[in-house]
């Protein structure tokens, strides 16, 4: 057997961010004798060391905000006259991803897929423009489109443009529920079995909306004084919301507990699990959630894409953080019984395992279509 197709995916660093963890999820289940993962990164990140373990290799750019524009294009236009062997880059920095594409069309890579995880762009006015002119040249070097749900795409493409939607998945074995696993965690954190704990994974940045989850959380405090919150989560506004916290005194209330591996376990050990976001591609937390049988509680900002059909998410306004109170205090007085959803998760097409059988087949499929076409070009010039 020959060697196996080598995918360029192109990232901002490989953390335990959603669209990272899809990647990761998606590379565990492929056949890497068949299909093998590489990355064009900025930063050094968590999954690096196991992405080298699984036989994929890691490339490092420098940061655009560190070198400037024109020393990143150059930078970008080196590492594609240098490495001539990729067929297929797959670029997963949404509006951003149009350097990296244009820079591979013209070093003459056949295959360019954009691949859309967010609905909005972070940050000021003046990155946000700097970003939509990034964003432009995708429309000309993009071959292939992805996105996790409608707004997505309809975001970084246009509502016209076709393209494919690869759902978030997740390994649904790895989330079911287990009552021996919720009270390992429970007497991790020193938890009691009757308390209320609620949960949330999530980057401490402004789309996640912190600030508006522990100014709702102090409320439910004031109903249910034995209240617990756990965030899951590093980024930029966590010494901010930390702050917040400590002003608001709810330091006993809510723990910090950083990047975790053991997110099923954390998942299976919370009541309910609260997702305020400003806005979302398709979050993979949720889709964990709910695959773990946790009611959550969820901006109506978030596309209802990423509702299974369980019956676990309520879709709820930000402009009346009551509500989430008053949901939230039935929950408690009310706790539905505890079930599994694996069943669901497959049905909707959130099984890793259907989802990386069907991106490996597009690539293998798509490198043949351009294997012919130069095939027949060459037969033609003859």
């Amino acid at each position: 057997m020959g060697s196996p197709v080598r995918v360029l995916h192109a990232v901002v660093n490989m953390n335990r961010g959603g669209a990272e963890t899809l990647i990761m999820n998606l590379y565990r289940h492929l056949d890497r004798s068949a299909v093998q993962f590489d990355f064009l990164t900025s930063y050094e990140g968590e999954f690096d060391e196991e992405i080298v373990s699984l036989g994929g290799r890691v490339h490092r750019l420098p940061a655009l905000k560190e070198v400037g524009h024109f020393q990143y294009l150059k930078a970008v236009n080196d590492f594609f006259e240098r490495n001539k062997n990729y067929a297929i880059v797959h670029a997963h920095m949404d509006r951003m991803s149009g350097h990296i594409l244009s820079s591979a069309k013209r070093h003459h890579i056949p295959i360019r897929i954009a691949h859309s995880h967010s609905t909005l762009s972070e940050g000021h006015l003046a990155i946000r423009s700097y970003k939509w002119y990034a964003g432009q040249k995708i429309r000309r070097a993009a071959t292939d489109r992805f996105a996790c749900s409608q707004t997505a795409g309809s975001w970084l493409f246009g509502r016209s443009v076709n393209f494919k939607r690869i759902n978030n998945s997740i390994d649904s074995e790895s989330f079911k529920y287990c009552p021996d696993k919720r009270m390992s965690v429970r007497k991790e954190f020193g938890l009691l079995e009757d308390q209320f704990v609620l949960g949330h994974v999530g980057r401490f940045s402004h789309p996640k909306n912190h600030t508006f989850l522990i100014h709702m959380f102090l409320k439910v405090v004031s109903h249910i004084p034995q209240a617990r919150l756990l965030l899951v989560g590093e980024g930029p506004l966590r010494e901010n919301i930390m702050s917040l916290v400590k002003r608001l005194k709810l330091e006993e209330h809510i723990v910090f507990l950083g990047k975790r591996a053991d997110i099923s376990d954390l998942l299976t050990g919370c009541d309910a699990f609260v997702f305020p976001s400003l806005y979302e591609g398709l979050p993979v937390s949720l889709v964990e959630a709910q695959a773990s049988g946790l009611p959550c509680l969820v901006s109506d900002h978030v596309t209802h894409e990423i509702d299974i059909g369980a019956g676990l998410i309520q879709f709820l306004t930000l402009r009346d953080s009551e509500q989430w109170v008053k949901s939230l205090v039935a929950l408690e007085r009310n706790r539905p019984k505890r079930q599994s959803q694996h069943e669901c998760v497959i049905e909707k097409g959130f099984n890793i395992i259907e989802t990386s059988t069907a991106l490996q087949s597009f690539y293998l499929k798509r490198l043949k279509e351009v294997n012919h076409d130069k095939t027949d070009g060459l037969h033609a010039n003859l």
